[in-house]
């Protein structure tokens, strides 16, 4: 059984061969379909699809009226990159115009696509054929035209014989389209359907023949309709030959006035934008209702009929204040049934969908708009369109001021409505109508009646009564009886071309003013080369004139035709050329007109470089697109680009140049908002070209669409449903991709994929009563898109355990009270993970839980330690299942938090035995059971304890743990003692530090350590110590973490057949003394790593068995009780690894051969400085003076030849004192030396003074051996270093 299935692409139709189909398949689809082209003739027409389905499709293509078989005329192709099919026409011809279909089929099903293909024919091929006609047949022919009746414009009423279809029936069939014909023909009571299209077949051959005199392209007809602005409009798209061809509008056969301006006042007006023509009729009445026609000159073209519903609202619209996230009504009632009517919002049409709910009651008279989820941007005027009645009122949304930042909930209340009784309203109408109906068919049959019997009496005289009535209709009507051709009773469909009196006189005051402008009759005309070209001069009065051409008398030639037609002259040139290019003027009675005449040529573009241009770009989002349009060159041509219907401008990411045989656009660094339709247009004042491409921008997809919907959620299973991504990122999602958290936890996980056609997902691995988040990824070729998440998620239903016992009082004491209870009788069939517990003190009314739900209590009791000595309490229990807390449990009774009654002195116990003791002698007669009778009631009255001390005890404790550094530490002791005693903690012997915590309850201790470091390890001690005793206890505690690996490992072979591995230690075997080693061996045999060693507290291994001919490596790991490090890798150890190899480096550091040496020169003098390095490559040697460079100083003269460095300093001064030093550097390392140079006084001047006082002491004491001491003792003291 097949099944009809629905496209998300407008006008693919599918069918579906298997009720269900199997995971992972689908049927054929269409994500592109043909798009419907118009192009001239001799061009290359192509239409490109894009399909999916699994398994994948067969594309064929196949046309209404014709076979594609001829590999000639039409080309089937695949692009395996693009994923499209191709079907190319080349040279395209007019009989290859028709309806093209497009089929993609696979074993599932079967996808169909239907595209047109409209071809304007070039040059005047009609006219020749009609040129070529005898005189003969062109007479016979004229006249056959004048006999050819048409559907009056004038005739309004017309009387059909017996079987007559209703002219007006084959008007309005011709411009219908073609899922209209139904409803024309049961509007008519046409009930022959093959007559029907026999007859239209006809008529529009013969509407097309007479079309082409004027037209040369009509399509898009869309039938008049009533608009949100309240003006009712009717549009076609359509080329004129000529521009000049005058267009009328009559309505039911009266043509009428329309203007072209917008700010006009008539009533009519027409509005033209490119080839799109529009009429609208504003001031809508009753009386505007008929058949509406546009003719070019004397050819209609199109005819579509007004019909005004008498409607009325009874009930209006009225205003709605509604909240956010609630839903909004409108409603209203009408006056007689109306299927559909039309609602607006903010003068925008709305249709029902996501955001609006559209409904109509069975008796079609109550209409409602419901506007879900509004917010607050839907705030605005809405109205209602019923024909040409309407109301309107206000959607007043108020802001819902819930908890700030937080998402407001979606709310499940509406808000308007009409405030009334609307059923009510509306049944009282229907009978109202119902009523009204019966009446008028009673007069209906009355006068069926009445004729019938006219008949019967009187049936000779019917032809005359007909003709009587013919007569009266025709003078009704205003037809002029004189017109010499009457209908042709076999063509009563077509319209007569004969006019009234009225109707001329009509078209002389509507018309002529429009093309008379001032007294200028003429126009410049841009003539195409090769085409009709036509000068018209309107005149006031019917005289003579005549026609010149640069100042030349023009005559009829065989070029150019003079038609005188009253007061229209007419020059026409049949085929325009270079030669009738100039200015013509017109000259009739003193008046003259002129104009100039210009022929050319379209724009020219190279059809290869339109087909390359109209090829799809396709980038990445932030890449360029470009393109290149060659073009001939030419004067006066104007390019622009478009995208998507909207003119680009150079700036911003958008660059354009235009040169003088091409132009270029380019988009840098594109987004997916850049994809879209790229057009360019070529205008010069002869006419427009365009070429059209497109931009494909490729990006991750945007996040599937929610919200998700939960189809199905039990105990095993949770079903999830979204939808597809509104952005697909330019290319198709290949599949999705499921991930999931459980509540509570932090670790997401993926759950699987998705094929791109499901958009479902059932999740099997759940628990029961779990609840579970979920994120959806989309993702395509380029990446994968944000996630859509889902709400917690519930697996199955809450089942709840029973109530389990009351809770029952073990014990109590002033700092503690011991419960106990029983379980549940009935768990509800899941098991019970625990308990929680609650208490309240007397005298309030609030109950404290004591646990959380999430920290359940695991067994059937419990020591309630948080009570307050003397206070009196009471508790409840209730089960905790995955469900969560079931119902409590009664209460307890109410205990005291007291330490029970104690003797502590041996008088009071003394006096309890006397007692006993006494009552014992005066029932000596009895037997033993009265005693302990007596004893068990006294023991009754009073509650006896005997307490006695007890030396600290510690119940198992642990004697060693290990924390991961940074975590924290919790030491928790339990003892038993009384009385209680006194605690203190100890590290290794000392007090702990102040930042420890330590906490104290009654039988338990805890050290408590926040954030853990290495120095925290250490051995603790607890000392509990009271009257009878004390004790102790000691517990290491070792903080440490994962260690580091050890350092580099060396291998070495002392004897044959066996290697030592030695590595340096982890640097923290000092810090954790339970650090050890772990060997693992991968051999060349094997090659498979496998442990031969463990445990190791030394930083050596001996490998045995080690076999010649194999490689072999080692890793070295650090383990301790944290876990495990990374390895340490050994060099490779056999084969050729420890064979010696001998290399020569002639690299090395520098080093200095010669220092410096110490320099002591005098002031003035010149100094000399040398020092000798060496290294390879060769070193970057620089001096320095106290730290700071000289290399750069004029004062100093250094060189460096082959290592030899020299500083020279012509006179040396006082500044220039200090340490000298020469570094050398090079890649490999670095060298210095230095030295000390240290600048003396003026020794000359001193040198002279000393002679001259020589020279006196000479001749003084003219001693030789005083003499030459002192000289020597001078020379030594100056010149001596």
């Amino acid at each position: 059984m097949y099944k009809v299935k629905r496209s998300k692409v407008p006008g693919v139709m599918i069918t579906q061969y298997v009720e269900e189909l199997p995971d992972g398949k689908s049927h054929p689809d269409f994500t592109r379909k043909p798009i419907a082209l118009t192009i001239q003739e001799g061009k290359f027409a192509f239409f490109k699809a894009l399909v999916i389905g699994d398994p994948e499709p067969t594309v064929t293509w196949g046309r209404n009226n014709g076979d594609v078989s001829d590999t000639s005329k039409y080309v089937t192709k695949y692009d395996t990159a693009t994923r499209e099919h191709l079907f190319e026409m080349a040279n395209v011809k007019p009989e290859q115009a028709d309806t093209y279909k497009c089929f993609a089929a696979n074993e599932f099903g079967r996808a169909v696509v239907t595209v047109v293909l409209n071809v304007i024919e070039v040059g005047f091929k009609k006219a020749q054929a009609d040129s070529q006609v005898q005189p003969e047949a062109a007479v016979a022919d004229f006249k056959s035209v004048l006999k050819r009746k048409r559907y009056c414009h004038g005739l309004t009423v017309t009387t059909k014989e017996d079987g007559e279809i209703d002219p007006k029936f084959w008007e309005l069939l011709i411009s219908a389209d073609k899922k209209d014909y139904e409803s024309l023909m049961l509007e008519f009571g046409v009930t022959d359907f093959r007559f029907m299209l026999k007859t239209l077949n006809e008529m529009k051959k013969e509407r097309e023949e007479e079309q082409a005199q004027f037209i040369e392209n009509l399509a898009n007809l869309k039938p008049i309709e009533v608009g949100p602005d309240g003006c009712a409009t009717f549009t076609l798209d359509m080329d004129l030959i000529e521009q000049s061809s005058r267009i009328f509008l009559y309505k039911d056969g009266v043509m009428i006035p329309y203007s072209k301006e917008l700010g006009d006042t008539l009533k009519h007006s027409l509005k033209i934008v490119g080839r799109k023509y529009q009429f609208s009729i504003r001031d809508l009445f009753p009386d505007d209702a008929g058949l509406y026609q546009v003719d070019v000159e004397d050819v209609n073209v199109f005819s579509t009929d007004f019909k005004i519903p008498m409607v009325d609202f009874l009930v209006k619209i009225q205003e709605c204040k509604a909240m956010e996230r609630e839903d909004a009504v409108f409603e209203c009632v009408l006056s007689q049934p109306f299927g559909k009517i039309m609602w607006v919002g903010k003068n925008l049409p709305l249709e029902a969908g996501d955001k609006y709910d559209i409904e109509v009651s069975e008796d079609k008279l109550i209409h409602r708009l419901i506007i879900k989820d509004v917010a607050m941007v839907d705030k605005g005027i809405y109205a209602a369109v019923a024909g040409i009645k309407s109301c309107n009122a206000f959607l007043v949304v108020e802001a819902d001021k819930g908890e700030l930042g937080k998402k407001k909930q979606r709310k499940t209340t509406r808000a308007g409505g009409a405030g009334v009784d609307l059923t009510a309203i509306a049944q009282e109408q229907a009978v109202k109508n119902t009523a009204d109906r019966e009446v008028l068919m009673e007069k209906v049959k009355s006068i069926k009646n009445e004729r019938a019997a006219n008949a019967t009496t009187a049936p000779d005289t019917s032809a005359e009564a007909k003709a009587k009535v013919k007569g009266v209709e025709a003078s009704q009507t205003g037809k002029d009886t004189d017109c010499k051709y009457d209908r042709d009773p076999s063509e009563s469909y077509s319209r007569s071309y004969c006019r009234t009196k009225s109707l001329n006189f009509l078209f002389s005051i509507c018309y002529y003013p429009c093309i008379i402008h001032g007294h200028s009759g003429l126009s410049d005309l841009f003539a195409l080369r090769g085409k009709k070209g036509e000068l018209v001069c309107e005149m006031s009065h019917e005289v003579d004139g005549a026609w010149f051409k640069d100042g030349e008398k023009l005559s009829n030639t065989g070029g150019i035709a003079i038609v005188k037609n009253g007061t229209r002259h007419t020059l026409t040139i049949h085929k325009s050329s270079e030669d009738d290019t100039g200015v013509y003027h017109f000259e009739a009675g003193g008046f003259k007109s002129e104009a100039k005449v210009t022929v050319g040529e379209l724009p020219s573009v190279d059809a290869d470089d339109l087909h390359r241009f109209s090829k799809p770009v396709t980038v990445k989002v932030g890449q360029n697109a470009s393109w290149k349009m060659p073009y001939t060159p030419q004067d006066n041509l104007e390019v622009k680009w478009f995208k998507d219907d909207k003119e680009l401008k150079d700036g911003g990411g958008v660059k354009l140049v235009k040169e003088v045989n091409h132009s270029r656009l380019l988009f840098r660094e594109c987004l997916r908002s850049d994809a879209g339709e790229i057009k360019i247009q070529l205008k010069n004042p002869f006419g427009t070209i365009e070429g059209t491409s497109r931009l494909i921008v490729l990006d991750k997809p945007g996040p599937p669409e929610g919200p998700v919907e939960i189809l199905e959620t039990t105990s095993t299973v949770i079903e999830l449903q979204w939808g597809a991504p509104k952005d697909d990122g330019g290319s198709p999602v290949t599949n999705y991709i499921i991930e999931r958290q459980q509540l509570g936890q932090t670790v997401w996980k993926k759950m699987g994929d998705v094929a791109a056609d499901k958009t479902t997902y059932r999740d099997r691995n759940v628990v029961h009563g779990k609840l579970y988040i979920y994120k959806i990824y989309a993702v395509n070729p380029e990446g994968t898109s944000d996630a859509l998440q889902t709400e917690e998620t519930m697996a199955g239903v809450l089942i709840f355990a029973g109530r389990p016992g009351a809770p029952k009082v073990v014990s109590a004491s002033k700092t503690c009270i011991n419960l106990k209870w029983e379980p549940p009788e009935d768990d509800g069939g899941i098991k019970i993970d625990g308990y929680q517990l609650e208490k309240r003190k007397k005298d309030t009314a609030q109950w404290i839980a004591l646990n959380p739900v999430t920290e359940p209590i695991e067994v059937l009791e419990y020591a309630v330690k948080d009570v307050v000595e003397g206070a009196e309490y009471e508790f409840r229990v209730s089960a905790i299942n995955v469900s969560g807390a079931g119902e409590f449990s009664l209460p307890s009774v109410m205990v005291t938090a007291k330490n029970p009654n104690k003797i502590s002195t041996s008088t009071e116990l003394n006096m309890l035995l006397a007692s006993v003791w006494r009552k014992k002698i005066h029932c000596q007669n009895q037997c033993m059971a009265s005693v302990e009778h007596f004893l068990r009631r006294y023991l009754s009255q009073r509650i006896v304890f005997v307490c006695f001390s007890v030396r600290p005890t510690f119940k198992d404790p642990e004697d060693f743990m290990v924390i991961r550094a940074g975590n924290s530490v919790r030491i928790k002791v339990l003892y038993e003692a009384e009385p209680p005693p006194e605690i203190t903690w100890m590290k290794d012997n000392e007090p702990v530090s102040s930042f420890i915590q330590i906490i104290n309850t009654e039988g338990c201790s805890q050290l408590v350590i926040p954030s853990t470091k290495r120095s925290d390890s250490g051995n603790y001690t607890i000392v509990a110590k009271n009257k009878v005793g004390e004790a102790s206890f000691d517990i290491e505690v070792l903080v440490t973490d994962e260690p580091k690996p050890p350092g580099a490992v060396e291998l070495e072979q002392i004897v044959h057949g066996k290697v030592i591995v030695s590595w340096e230690a982890s640097p923290d075997q000092e810090l954790d003394n339970r650090l050890y080693y772990m060997v693992a061996e991968h051999d060349s045999s094997t090659r498979m790593w496998h442990t031969v060693a463990d445990r190791i507290f030394d930083n050596s291994y001996t490998a045995n068995n080690i076999m010649p001919g194999r490689e072999y490596h080692f890793k070295i790991y650090a383990k301790n009780d944290m876990g495990m490090s990374d390895p340490s890798m050994s060099p490779t150890w056999g084969i050729n690894s420890n064979r010696s190899e001998f290399s020569i480096s002639f690299e090395k550091p520098p080093s200095v051969l010669v220092p410096l040496k110490l320099h002591s020169p005098p002031k003035g003098f010149q100094m000399y400085m040398t020092c000798a390095v060496r290294g390879c490559p060769t070193p970057s040697v620089t001096w320095h003076l106290n730290n700071v460079c000289i290399n750069g100083d004029s004062n100093y003269y250094i060189t460096n030849s082959y290592g030899v460095c020299s500083m020279y300093i012509l006179r040396v001064r006082p500044k220039d004192s200090g340490e000298y030093k020469v570094v050398a550097v090079n890649s490999f390392g670095k060298a210095e030396c230095s030295t000390k140079l240290v600048v003396k006084g003026k020794p000359l001047k001193i040198l002279i003074s000393i002679i001259e006082v020589m020279s006196v002491l000479i001749w003084i004491l003219f001693c030789d051996y005083f003499l030459n001491h002192f000289l020597n003792f001078l020379f030594v003291f100056f010149f001596t270093d």
